[in-house]
């Protein structure tokens, strides 16, 4: 039996496609944990019996939900459209593209922010992305990311 070599393209055509969680950091949920357990035990000081465990049973689990959803969001770069969070830009409409750093995300998000623009911002992550429309109704996109080269380079900039 003989090998051919593929003479077709790549399967798939545009730009790489992006996805990134912005996951919330593991300690957080320690300390959800803990914060929930000392909750609890107020709550398992004030009643006798088996009341005294619903404390737990009910803010452990809720504490470790909030901090699970708060990083549930995702920034994803898939059939042609920029998502991040609810929002979602077709990619033809994506501007310039400028990546701030730690040390400059404050002057961005404050004083430079335009109250119009789109903010997609999760403190815990270093960088963002400010990246500017050219239809819509937001003047420019601010997206946190981890991973600022890779999701430049999915939007085609």
């Amino acid at each position: 039996m003989s090998e051919h070599p593929s003479t077709a393209g790549p399967a798939t055509s545009g730009p790489p496609g992006f996805d990134e969680r912005l996951t919330t950091p593991l300690w957080w949920f320690v300390f959800a944990a803990g914060v929930a357990a000392l909750l609890g035990a107020e709550i398992h000081m004030g009643y006798p019996g088996v009341r005294s465990w619903i404390g737990y049973a009910v803010l452990i689990p809720l504490a470790l939900l909030a901090v699970w959803r708060l990083g549930s969001v995702r920034v994803k770069v898939e059939d042609g459209q920029l998502v991040a969070g609810e929002e979602r830009i077709a990619l033809e409409h994506v501007g310039r593209v400028q990546t701030v750093g730690r040390k400059q995300k404050q002057e961005a998000l404050g004083p430079q922010l335009d109250p119009a623009a789109y903010v997609l911002h999760r403190s815990w992550v270093p960088t963002i992305l400010r990246i500017e429309t050219t239809d819509g109704p937001f003047p420019y996109w601010v997206v946190s990311t981890r991973r600022p080269e890779e999701l430049t380079r999915a939007l085609g900039r």
